[in-house]
């Protein structure tokens, strides 16, 4: 009994601690003032630690599924906040919710399909992430109806000066936002999954 019920403890220990790292992680949620111009440090931040927190919540619990369990949290998570938002006033469509359940899910099928091989799930799993997250999450934005007339009508009373939006030109910067974020959040998910993977050997 006490084996079993520190088991499942440390599961749940284990989900604060990766949902924590997660948020600390950079931008975990897109408000809508400021989506495009944060989508690359979302994607690059997001699906890094989404690797990370799998890999390392598969390794210690050998729970299969464990990935999409993690996602899930992060996605009720973020919901509660979309709430509070929209509780002070503003509009529903302030807050974006990230979607991080399908790429959570690719990691658990490739952890699945390669038998619980640890080191393929980093590198395919963790390339399926990095190469996903970015694309679900460019949909998700497109289907907010008008995020700059959002942006001026309902500013952040924290959002700090320099970020505050002066012209519609937000995200004119980046050429290729997937592209760049993808290919950023795939070439980096692999070796850090890997560090910690390492690290956890030791």
């Amino acid at each position: 009994w006490l084996r079993r019920t520190t088991h499942y403890l440390f599961i749940v220990v284990v989900a604060v601690n990766s949902t924590l790292l997660t948020i600390n992680a950079g931008d975990y949620i897109f408000y809508t003032d400021w989506a495009w111009t944060s989508f690359v440090v979302f994607s690059i931040s997001q699906s890094t630690m989404l690797v990370v927190g799998a890999i390392y919540y598969m390794l210690f619990t050998g729970v299969p599924g464990t990935a999409t369990y993690y996602a899930t949290i992060m996605t009720i998570y973020t919901w509660v906040a979309k709430g509070a938002w929209f509780a002070l006033g503003y509009p529903y469509d302030f807050i974006v919710v990230p979607v991080w359940i399908p790429s959570a899910m690719l990691l658990d099928l490739s952890h699945w399909a390669t038998r619980r091989n640890k080191h393929a799930a980093i590198l395919i799993g963790g390339t399926l992430v990095g190469m996903s997250l970015p694309v679900f999450n460019m949909i998700n934005l497109l289907l907010v109806k008008d995020p700059l007339e959002m942006a001026f009508k309902y500013p952040r009373p924290t959002l700090p000066p320099y970020m505050t939006p002066i012209e519609p030109q937000v995200g004119k910067f980046y050429n290729s936002p997937v592209a760049l974020g993808a290919g950023a959040g795939a070439v980096l998910s692999v070796p850090i999954a890997a560090l910690g993977a390492k690290l956890n050997t030791w």
